[in-house]
């Protein structure tokens, strides 16, 4: 495509240079830079790329896209924003692979990763090839890739989108967080359906207060659409009890299905018995009722799973082959996942690092265990302080041992990240392990039969972040050799 053919999506723009040079591909990293190539300066939280233009023009850049004049030998395309300009030009570069996809968006504080987990298993059953991203991958079919972010930039997902469509991908579910939805990284996505789990304390270091951080959240609802295509609905699906639900629901146009544990939701469970390895119910909708029975425990796994139904029926798939697919379906990696060597105590490894993420773990560890709750908690470092003593007093009210430790510190002293958790805790009983290893080492040999270990935090997590550096580190593993070893 001809650099001027793929500049006439753009509403206005001035240009430093001359010449139409044929583009052969996008790239926003100038060591991503290859012969032809359109660079796109981004000016980011931490490195501006207009000052490694240069780079990127030795490197075979054959134009570049930017916010100021440059000293350049190629053509420069001047706009106000390049993160808005790149959304459009990439959706319109990788010929719009959003609009050939069933495309489900799913936000929230928690249930993120478990809810597209389980929406791509019941799309999988039914016979529709699927693409997801996320947290924890990115899958094409069958074949898994590296994630980085939860949501990538808007780059990433149309090239993501447009490998999708040329694979036979058919629906793609993905992961969309507040930080992408406020940054634009999703501007230019044809979502058919948007999901809300929930909403609670978290990213409070970027968006400042819960209003800014609800607000973020509703953008994937009010950017959902405003016209009514009868071969193309579009579906908002809310979870009724959350406090926030009349917010986002006001904020949509699109058809909205509810869900939740109150009969006033379109998709609600009654007579809910919850166990130690999944939970019963009597699924009730406007179409009839379903005894449901999972293999996965938690209240929290219970919405998952409401919203994946909802989900599935605003895609055109039958609830009753919804209903068996997630009868079949298993938990997520890292999400309540247990670590089991004959050990006479169990052992849970949870990505659990938000308050209620932790209340609501620790609840349901508390309805399966005969003993005592003993918790490994940290918070990460260079983010959210102001959950920091919550989360840990929260360890202390719901578990009867509470460790405090290192999760990923970042480039903050881990000492200070636990001097934040302890202000939270005065007066209570707990302990303070820096090092995540003997953190988790005390726990297990404290524990006694009956007991149940939590190790939160991490998840399917398989590294540490201190300082700069990245270290091997998985919960599971690291439980797991010291239980073999005792």
């Amino acid at each position: 495509m001809r650099l001027h053919t793929l500049l006439e999506v753009l509403p206005f723009f001035s240009v430093q240079g001359e010449g139409n040079p044929a583009i052969s591909n996008i790239a926003n990293h100038h060591k991503k830079v290859k012969n032809g190539d359109l660079f796109i300066c981004i000016n980011g939280l931490e490195v501006d790329s207009h000052s490694l233009s240069g780079v990127a023009e030795k490197n075979g850049a054959a134009a570049i896209l930017a916010e100021r004049k440059l000293d350049a030998d190629i053509p420069v395309i001047i706009v106000p924003d390049t993160k808005k300009a790149m959304a459009i030009l990439a959706d319109y570069f990788y010929k719009q692979p959003s609009h050939q996809l069933l495309l489900v968006g799913v936000t929230g504080t928690n249930g993120k990763t478990t809810t597209t987990h389980l929406i791509d298993h019941v799309f999988s059953q039914s016979g529709m090839k699927t693409g997801l991203i996320g947290t924890m991958h990115i899958k094409v079919g069958d074949e898994l890739e590296v994630s980085h972010n939860t949501t990538p930039d808007s780059l990433t997902l149309q090239k993501t989108f447009r490998r999708f469509c040329d694979k036979g991908v058919r629906s793609a579910i993905m992961e969309v967080s507040s930080h992408a939805l406020d940054q634009g990284r999703v501007h230019g996505c044809d979502y058919d359906i948007a999901v809300f789990t929930n909403l609670s304390q978290d990213h409070l270091d970027y968006h400042k207060s819960m209003d800014d951080y609800r607000n973020a959240k509703g953008l994937l609802f009010s950017q959902l659409g405003n016209t009514y295509f009868k071969k193309s609905p579009k579906y908002a699906i809310i979870n009724k009890d959350d406090e926030a639900a009349d917010y986002f629901i006001r904020s949509t146009a699109a058809h909205v299905l509810t869900y939740g544990l109150h009969s006033s939701a379109d998709f609600f469970a009654k007579d809910l018995v919850l166990g130690a390895t999944g939970s019963v119910f009597t699924l009730v909708s406007p179409f009839g009722e379903w005894e449901m029975v999972l293999k996965y425990a938690g209240k929290f796994n219970v919405y998952n799973a409401l919203a994946a139904l909802a989900a599935a029926f605003a895609a055109g798939i039958p609830i009753e082959d919804s209903i068996r697919s997630l009868e079949k379906a298993k938990g997520v990696r890292g999400r309540f996942e247990t670590v089991s060597e004959g050990q006479p105590y169990s052992v849970i490894i949870d990505y659990a690092h938000t308050p209620d993420g932790l209340k609501n773990v620790l609840e349901t560890t508390r309805t399966i265990t005969k003993g005592k709750v003993i918790v490994v908690v940290g918070c990460g470092g260079d983010r959210d302080r102001i959950k920091r003593p919550i989360m840990a007093e929260i360890a202390c009210d719901y578990g009867d041992y509470a460790i405090f430790t290192s999760d990923n510190p970042r480039t903050e002293d881990p000492a200070s990240i636990l001097k934040d958790m302890e202000s939270g805790v005065f007066g209570k009983q707990y302990q303070m392990i820096i090092d995540r290893k003997e953190a988790i080492k005390e726990a297990l040999n404290v524990a006694q039969p009956g007991d149940v270990v939590l190790i939160a935090g991490k998840g399917h997590e398989t590294y540490q972040i201190i300082g700069n550096d990245v270290y091997d580190f998985d919960d599971r593993e690291v439980a797991r050799n010291f239980i073999k070893g005792m």
